[in-house]
């Protein structure tokens, strides 16, 4: 899919001021960035300029870019999957520390041509979350940031209501924050 990138919109010329001029660069250049949470969940634009983002950033920044120069057939998921270190090895020993399987992860990553594809990294393979999906939902890039993460909360607190763990939300809340620092620690990565 060799999309130029024609539109004249702010986010699409910081792309191209940065040597990108196509959907294939756009899409290889994300997935070289790092992971790492960026400084404003509301601006995709820092993903380019802080040269880092994470799930949500990386898969927003990709579908608010498609959408503005009209690249067909790319939608942007939210799936919650069962987060564990079969699946997400990065996450360090958070959950075995609290004799935890797993925990439910909201994660960002688009459907192209109807085909999951995950961008977060290099590495990324969605086969290895394929199994472990709870739910899905296509989003706008604006729902990652709010919606998202209500959406989310929600869901934990459900799953915890229904006898999941014997952990609170703040609890479960906290272990997955230690996950989520671990995948963002250079030495994990």
């Amino acid at each position: 899919m060799q999309n130029l990138l024609t539109s004249t919109d702010d986010l699409t010329l910081l792309i191209k001021a940065n040597g990108i001029n196509t959907w294939d660069c756009l899409i290889e250049h994300v997935q070289y960035l790092p992971y790492g949470r960026n400084a404003d969940r509301y601006d995709f634009s820092l993903v380019i300029s802080e040269r880092k983002g994470s799930c949500s950033s990386k898969h927003a920044l990709l579908q608010k870019v498609a959408d503005l120069n009209s690249i067909p057939n790319i939608n942007l998921i939210l799936g919650i999957y069962k987060m564990n270190n079969h699946n997400t090895p990065k996450i360090g020993n958070a959950l075995s520390e609290h004799s935890i399987d797993y925990i439910p992860e909201a994660h960002c990553y688009l459907k192209i041509n109807g085909i999951r594809t995950d961008i977060t990294s290099i590495n990324s393979n969605f086969e290895t979350l394929e199994k472990d999906i709870l739910i899905e939902l296509e989003i706008e890039p604006q729902q990652v940031s709010e919606f998202k993460v209500t959406y989310h909360q929600e869901f934990l607190k459900q799953w915890i209501m229904d006898g999941n763990t014997p952990f609170d939300f703040e609890t479960i809340w906290t272990i997955r924050e230690q996950c989520i620092t671990n995948l963002s620690t250079p030495k994990s990565r």
